[in-house]
Formats: structure tokens, C-alpha cells, sequence
């Protein structure tokens, strides 16, 4: 799953992918959090949509003690092996990811069900090599990738040597508007603030103004990791705003160099989605975790931890009586490259079949090593949350009265885009889901909740090599499996108080700041 915070520095793997013809549809969630939740009743679901009793309290329910950690540790190790002996990963489009798929489909089969691949086509952005950026006049200084800057994934590619001209750089509306590049010399590099409107807005009018090439100041520590979306016509790098100062102070005569090795191919890939065998189609709850991981390491938290949680629960619930409604697993491809799988997924759904999908449940990172319990933010109630579909605030209730009924402190997390939730949450579909941290850094109050060591990340090792097998704390997994086992067959129960009885679709107001890991404005 991406998870950078704005102030920290860009992952290793610099390849995004998205659908062919579409610009940024979303993005990834994985922050903080700021509402405790310690106490609450259980959840009550009552007869909806015709269906018989939901769970009346936590302990009633047996998925729970189904789903364990030994049968989610089993898969852990599988995966592991796969990825050990092919080439250390499960990128989307290696031979890693394969083996893996075959995996989830074998172990789907043999608990009875009969999961379909769902291929889907896109365009992959490749950086081939790494960026330059030095400065070359008046004085001579070269700036290191990535410390000291980063490229804005869709970048065109380019090698330029020219002046350089700030943008109205004292206004967070630097680039914004095509005023701003009135008398812009035709050529020059253009250095524009980060700020309110999208990257690709600010280069977009850059090139129109004849910009050769553009460096975004970054206005918080650290690199700019996002995106131009599209891909850009001159190449577009996000720097430090340490170097941005420097690069500003340098006064008139500044130039510089800008380089940027990338291209676009066009690739395809595939989601696994397997249906239960019973229960009602028309009202169906969905279950998904991304298969795919990063080039850099084996992926066992970021994703695998997921993954052999929604596999194990899925291989249990087929153990269960009949369930009221269908229960669909989807085990997403390419989420490392832009959430390119579920939102193609959800694009490909009729109005008919995605009206019938009653809710959508997603779990990404279970198992950080230096974990927290965050349920996502399905009432909307954090500063950087999307709107919520109606109905996610249910979800979010049933995750916290469950924890809450054991005695475990949750917190909420922004639904910000940076998991497959978010082509749901587009689309009008209520969400909802759990995660164990990432890349945001543990407090001494966190620390009284769940324990662990303040001031380091919640999984140090995200998208890195060493996060492996050894690093997945299987506490965290432990305690959030029960979570999903519960939601889970929860509301193949009842999903009344997500989305009543007749259930109707509203537009949502859809303006994300991330497209996955990757910051958009």
C-alpha cells in the first residue's frame, strides 16, 4: 500500500501506472489519527433487506474464531517462499506476482470457490534512470537524488540546460493561473511553489507559457513525491524546500540543469475475484486487499499481510451456513502503481452491477511492526478525509464497538485516496476497512494504547527489503483478523445499517489530493 506522509522522502521504485486515456481517479490512506474510540455497545443489526438477524453482540459471531493466526501465517509464509524464489518480489507484472495469484486462486479453489482473473489494460510510466538537477550558473552545485528532490511521476522526459525563473513564489497560488507566467522567457525553467492547485495545473501552464521544464518547492520537509497526472510535455521535478531556498536565493542569473529519463508503455494485468456461493447477488459486500507489491522488498506487511487475511477469512467463511448475502473477495493488481486494479475493476462495473454491491471493505497493512488499530474514517470527521458515501459511518461503528467490546482502544484514519477504497468511494459505494500504520510516526499516547516505541514509524520497513516475513508482528495481525472476520460475516448477516432498505446511489464529491502514494497538489 503507498503510504508517504508530505515530509518524508519518495519510495525507491519510481514507476506509476494508470488506465489508458484516464488522468488521476484518486489515490492512497495510511496517517494518523486523532478521535479515540475506548468504549461503546456492541453493534446491533436487526432484520434488513429481508435477511434473518445480524450478529446481536462481538461474541456471538464465529468467524472469529475461525480465522486464525496460524492459518493467516501459513499464507504469510507461502507468500514469502514465492516471492524469495522470484526475484525477491511480487511487482505487478513479474513473474512474483504470477506465482502469487496462482496461489490465491489454488487455495480459493480448494475451499470451494470459483475465482475468476479479471485482466485490465494500462499505461505504465517508467523512469529509466535517475534524475539530474544542479544548478550550473552562477555558481556550480549539484543536488542529490532523492534527498534533495524527486521526479513527478507522468513527468515528460527531458534534458535541459536554460535559466531559471520563480513564479510568483511568495503565493501559495504559485502557478495557478496562466497570469502568472506573463513575460515568462520562452525556454527557461520555471520554479513554482507547491501549493492549492493540482501539479498538473501548474505545469500545464508552465508549458503553455514556454517553460522548458518546471521544479515544484516543496512547503514541507522533505522531497515532493506526486504526480502531473498526464503525462507532461517538459519534465517536471519536485525538490526540497532546503533546496528550493537555496535555488531562490541564487538571485538572477541562475541556471540550471534538468534531466529526466521516462517513458510510458502500455502493459496489462489482472485482479482475482472469487464469490461466494451463496447468499443474495443483489446485495453483495465486498472484501479486498492488494496482491501486488513493490520491487524493492518480498511485501509481507505491505501487502501480504492483507492478503493472507482476507485468504484465510474467505477459506473460513465457506465453512459457515448459508449466508443472507453474497460475500465477493478481490485481490487487487498494480495498487503499488496508482490503484490502477480496483479502479479499473470499478470502472468496468454496470450501473446495474454496482448498484448491487452493498459495501466494500478494504484491508491493507495489518501486521506493522510498530502497529496501531485504525479503522478508517467512514463519518468523515478528519481534516484530510474524502467525503464518505453514506453508510460508511456504519462501517466505522461496527469496527469500533467490536474492538471496543474486547477492551481495545481505536482511532480513525483520513480516507485520503491512498488505498483501493477509493474508486469505491467515488463510485458512491459505502467503505470502510482497517490498517496497522505506516509511515507516520507513533506518539507516547499511542504508545499507551497499543504499545510498541514512540517516535518511530508504525513499519519502519515500508517499501523496503526489509519488509519480510521477520518484521510482520503477528500481535497486530492477530487482533485485526478478528476484526475482519467479524465485519465480515457481520453484514453477510445484514447490511441494514449501511445501506437500509432500498438502497439508492448519490454522486460524490470526488477531489482527492493523492492518486495512491502520490501527491497530486
Amino acid at each position: 500500500m503507498p503510504t508517504r506522509e508530505p515530509g518524508q522522502s519518495p519510495r525507491s521504485a519510481r514507476r506509476t501506472g494508470r488506465l489508458s486515456g484516464r488522468g488521476p481517479a484518486g489515490g492512497t490512506g495510511r496517517g494518523g489519527a486523532t478521535r479515540l474510540i475506548g468504549a461503546g455497545s456492541a453493534v446491533v443489526l436487526a432484520l434488513g433487506l429481508g435477511l434473518a438477524p445480524g450478529t446481536a453482540h462481538a461474541d456471538d459471531a464465529v468467524l472469529p474464531t475461525l480465522v486464525t493466526p496460524d492459518g493467516i501465517r501459513e499464507h504469510l509464509e507461502n507468500l514469502s517462499t514465492i516471492a524469495e524464489y522470484n526475484g525477491g518480489n511480487r511487482a505487478t507484472n513479474t513473474p512474483g506476482y504470477d506465482v502469487a495469484a496462482d496461489y490465491v486462486v489454488d487455495q480459493l479453489k480448494r475451499a470451494g470457490y470459483k475465482p475468476r482473473r479479471i485482466d485490465y489494460d494500462y499505461e505504465l510510466w517508467v523512469e529509466n534512470s535517475d534524475p539530474v538537477l544542479a544548478q550550473t550558473a552562477p555558481e556550480q552545485r549539484e543536488f542529490a537524488y532523492p534527498d534533495d528532490f524527486a521526479t513527478m511521476s507522468y513527468s515528460g522526459p527531458g534534458d535541459v540546460t536554460a535559466p531559471a525563473v520563480a513564479v510568483n513564489t511568495g503565493s501559495a497560488e504559485s502557478g495557478c493561473a496562466a497570469e502568472d507566467f506573463a513575460g515568462f522567457p520562452q525556454g527557461a525553467i520555471a520554479l513554482i511553489m507547491r501549493g492549492t492547485c493540482t501539479f498538473q495545473q501548474k505545469t500545464q501552464n508552465a508549458a503553455d507559457a514556454g517553460a522548458a521544464g518546471v521544479v515544484v518547492i516543496n512547503n514541507v520537509e522533505g522531497p515532493v513525491n506526486g504526480t502531473v497526472g498526464e503525462t507532461s510535455a517538459i519534465p517536471v521535478v519536485g525538490a526540497t524546500a532546503a533546496a528550493g531556498e537555496a535555488l531562490l536565493a541564487a538571485g538572477e542569473g541562475l541556471e540550471l540543469r534538468l534531466a529526466v529519463d521516462s517513458e510510458v508503455r502500455a502493459e496489462s494485468s489482472y485482479n482475482i475475484v472469487a464469490d461466494s456461493r451463496r447468499g443474495r447477488a443483489d446485495n453483495v459486500v465486498m472484501v479486498g486487499a492488494h496482491l501486488d507489491g513493490v520491487p524493492e522488498g518480498p511485501g509481507m506487511n505491505d501487502n501480504g499481510s492483507g492478503v493472507a487475511t482476507v485468504l484465510e477469512t474467505a477459506q473460513q467463511f465457506a465453512k459457515l451456513d448459508d449466508p443472507a448475502n453474497r460475500v465477493r473477495f478481490a485481490f487487487w493488481g498494480t495498487e503499488e502503481e496508482g490503484l490502477v486494479g480496483s479502479t479499473r475493476y470499478v470502472e468496468g462495473l454496470s450501473e446495474r452491477e454496482r448498484e448491487r454491491i452493498a459495501l466494500y471493505l478494504n484491508f491493507d497493512m495489518l501486521g506493522s511492526p510498530n502497529y496501531g488499530r485504525f479503522v478508517y474514517d467512514g463519518r468523515g470527521e478528519l481534516d484530510d478525509s474524502l467525503p464518505p458515501p453514506s453508510g460508511s459511518a456504519a462501517i466505522q461503528k461496527t469496527f469500533e464497538d467490536y474492538f471496543s467490546d474486547r477492551g481495545l482502544v481505536t482511532e480513525p484514519t483520513a480516507f485520503n485516496g491512498r488505498s483501493d477504497y477509493s474508486a469505491f468511494i467515488e463510485a458512491g459505494i459505502p467503505s470502510g476497512g482497517l490498517f496497522s500504520g505506516g509511515d507516520g510516526t507513533k506518539t507516547e499516547q499511542q504508545v499507551e494504547y497499543y504499545g510498541g516505541t514512540a517516535g518511530v514509524d508504525f513499519d519502519p520497513n515500508y517499501h523496503t527489503a526489509q519488509d519480510d516475513l521477520d518484521n510482520v508482528n503477528m500481535e497486530a495481525v492477530d487482533q485485526l483478523s478478528d476484526g475482519v472476520a467479524y465485519a465480515v460475516e457481520t453484514f453477510a448477516r445484514s447490511t441494514l445499517p449501511v445501506n437500509g432498505v432500498a438502497r439508492t446511489y448519490q454522486a460524490q464529491r470526488f477531489d482527492p489530493a493523492r492518486k495512491g502514494d502520490l501527491w497530486l497538489r
